[in-house]
């Protein structure tokens, strides 16, 4: 297996370079979606996206008392 894996991927310089570049490109994607995921769930309810019917809620609630 280690060899057919080096012989694939790692014995021509041009498919070493494309595999270290993909394998970059497709780490920093799961990366960013793990961070992602973290960042969502240890502040939920701390958000724009949570709090925002909310205050759209009190607003027109102001507007209402204003008329």
């Amino acid at each position: 297996m280690n060899s057919s894996l080096y012989n694939l991927l790692f014995k021509r310089n041009s498919t070493f370079i494309a595999t270290v570049f993909a394998s970059a490109f497709f780490l920093k994607i799961g990366l960013d979606v793990i961070t992602d995921k973290v960042w969502e769930k240890s502040n939920a309810g701390m958000q724009w996206k949570d709090v925002k019917p909310k205050f759209l809620k009190k607003e027109e609630e102001d507007d209402e008392d204003e008329e």
